[in-house]
């Protein structure tokens, strides 16, 4: 039986590094009026060990992955960027019986990242630090200073022998703001850092001391794709790879935009297949769709809960009759969960990872040559064209035929779907407004189909049960209501689409 996975916390950290030079001399902070207090703690002696893959993708996501002895937050640390200045730490503790052993927490964090590669050892960072702590006049700590002496090794030889690598030496300042509830003061973090730079110090040259350390054996990152189709691709992968790590979380509204995000791709990539230059472009649509469909179970549970909470909510308290909050409610989160878990298995499969390699390779493929005889790119007017086709099908169907007519209204939506997201692409911003309008007119219209379907099975199983049903005819005929809404506010979105195109 596999060893429990050790409990993680998540801790917001928000710095400036500085570089310094052996003579510069610690900075001031008094006269500063946020600042009562400053207390000198111990110096510690902080011993890192560096894990990434043999091609360092952490370190080219400039995400860091240690193993740390020493000090106060002893363990294992994984930093990952949340802003201009901020990482979110996640740690777990130690095992001493498996030391270089990663926790399965941890890495399941940025599996999208590192797939089925090892992690194994890149550098090692030892650090005296001297730390001076500040506080505010209500005893709260704000912030913390240290003054880092650094030795680190990257690892294996760089002269390509077995000799072991020399050591790196420098010294340098980090001030990191204490961890709060609310936003951080980065008002107070700018006139600390104004000391240091009066100090002496210089702001950092490098984003953390791994990269100081890898620096010229570090695989630098990856050049912008010159053309624009490369661009916005790569750009969407980075947002894929983002909202992986968001739904492994199981953070609000995680799954709802990694499909966004894979539709966005799948469709930039049909539209752009001539100009990728790539022979495996239908594969990676094909399984795009796939993993967009693993998706999807578990966010039509999660819309369903949403959509049937806020419902009953707003009904008068008599109106909301029989088990209806347990059936329809507590019913789709649970299908949510289940969901979510497949989900979760399908990213962690070797289908998946395959499918994010091909991916990478997509976008550092040169871009194909198109000759005068080639089919041109999709344009906004091509796209909008399929989008008027579909309006048109969609009006010669009779609205008695209600799934037909269902139906058209769902392809309508799918192509200004499309059509907002190549517009995005070109800078349309005018035409992929309207397009997503229109866009989220037919969702709703969609939404109410699919939460009309579902009522009608739930209620049919309270009757069978003996249950009271008042409440499932009330909110079916809301949604009927809704959905009668979109219809009748279709024309003239359309009719706004095609003069934004004009």
């Amino acid at each position: 039986m596999p060893a429990k996975a050790p409990e993680t916390s998540r801790h917001l950290e928000v710095e400036r590094k500085f570089d310094v030079v052996d003579s510069t001399v610690s900075p001031s902070f008094e006269g500063i009026a946020a600042v009562a207090r400053v207390d000198k703690s111990p110096i510690q002696s902080l011993d890192a060990t560096y894990f990434d893959t043999p091609a360092q993708d952490l370190a080219r996501n400039k995400i860091t992955l240690r193993r740390r002895t020493g000090g106060s937050d002893a363990g294992w640390h994984l930093k990952l960027p949340a802003g201009p200045e901020a990482r979110t730490e996640v740690r777990a503790p130690l095992d001493a019986s498996e030391p270089d052993t990663v926790p399965t927490e941890l890495r399941d964090i940025v599996l999208a990242i590192v797939r089925d590669r090892p992690l194994q050892p890149v550098a090692r960072i030892s650090t005296e630090r001297e730390t001076q702590v500040l506080y505010g006049a209500d005893g709260v700590e704000l912030a913390e200073f240290s003054n880092d002496h650094v030795t680190a090794w990257a690892a294996g030889g760089s002269d390509g022998t077995d000799a072991p690598p020399a050591p790196q030496e420098w010294r340098e300042w980090e001030l990191e703001l204490a961890e709060t509830n609310g936003a951080p003061n980065t008002e107070l973090l700018s006139r600390l850092s104004n000391r240091l730079l009066d100090a002496g110090a210089a702001p950092a040259g490098h984003g953390s001391k791994l990269a100081r350390v890898l620096g010229a054996t570090a695989r630098p990152d990856g050049a912008v794709p010159a053309d624009p189709v490369h661009r916005v691709v790569a750009e969407q992968i980075d947002e894929l790879l983002a909202w992986d790590r968001a739904v492994r979380a199981d953070a609000d509204d995680a799954v709802h935009q990694m499909r966004v995000t894979i539709r966005k791709l799948r469709s930039l990539l049909a539209d752009s297949q001539d100009s990728l230059g790539s022979s495996n472009t239908a594969w990676i649509l094909d399984e795009l769709r796939e993993l967009g469909n693993v998706l999807g179970a578990a966010r039509d549970a999660e819309v369903l809960a949403e959509r049937y909470e806020k419902a009953l909510d707003r009904l008068p308290a008599e109106l909301v009759r029989g088990r209806i909050r347990e059936r329809l409610v507590e019913g789709a989160r649970r299908r949510y969960q289940t969901g979510l878990r497949r989900s979760l298995i399908a990213m962690r499969s070797e289908r998946y990872f395959r499918l994010l390699d091909a991916l990478d390779a997509l976008v550092t493929e040169a871009p194909a040559a198109v000759s005068g005889d080639d089919q041109p790119p999709v344009t906004i007017d091509a796209a909008y064209k399929k989008v008027r086709k579909a309006a048109k099908a969609a009006a010669r169907i009779d609205p008695a035929h209600e799934h037909e007519h269902d139906e058209a209204l769902h392809r309508i939506r799918k192509r200004a779907k499309r059509l907002r997201y190549t517009a995005a692409a070109t800078g349309a911003d005018q035409v992929s407004e309207q397009a997503k309008a229109i866009q989220a007119l037919l969702g709703d219209h969609q939404d109410s189909v699919v939460s009309r379907e579902h009522l009608s099975r739930q209620a049919q199983a309270a009757h069978t049960a003996g249950e009271d049903t008042f409440t499932y005819g009330l909110l079916y005929q809301q949604e009927a209501d809704l959905a009668e809404r979109c219809r009748q506010q279709l024309d003239a979105a359309l009719r706004k689409l095609a003069k934004s195109v004009r």
